[in-house]
């Protein structure tokens, strides 16, 4: 699971196998060591109720919430993006959680065997 921040902004990317693990066990996490004292956590886990994306912060834990309902479409069907904009008086943070796709043009460094296809790739199979 890739973790974008820009501003206001949260992007979750997960693979395959990540949207498996949402579907099957409720929940995905991923640790960034920032230093040898304390490291971020950041997931994202499905809820009963609530709102269909919902994101909070506490003791180095980013925890982005999405509704059972959201989550059970997300990962059963073609959807790619869940988006919401989450409004704490005059702040309004901006929830991004995507299927990630392969890049068309391959990266040595980065291992994209378990990402979704990229739509415009023609000769990935499907």
């Amino acid at each position: 699971m890739k973790l974008r921040i820009k501003g206001d902004s949260l992007r979750l990317r997960l693979t395959r196998g990540e949207v498996q693990r949402l579907a099957d066990s409720g929940g995905v996490e991923e640790h960034v060591h920032v230093s040898p004292q304390g490291a971020l956590i950041y997931r994202l886990q499905r809820v009963s109720a609530g709102v269909p994306l919902g994101a909070t912060f506490a003791n180095g834990v980013i925890e982005i919430q999405v509704s059972t309902e959201a989550a059970d479409r997300w990962c059963t069907s073609e959807l790619v993006t869940l988006e919401h904009t989450q409004h704490h008086g005059s702040v309004a943070l901006r929830i991004v959680v995507e299927k990630d796709w392969a890049c068309l043009a391959p990266r040595e460094d980065e291992d994209e065997s378990d990402n979704f296809h990229h739509p415009k790739d023609r000769s990935a199979a499907k």
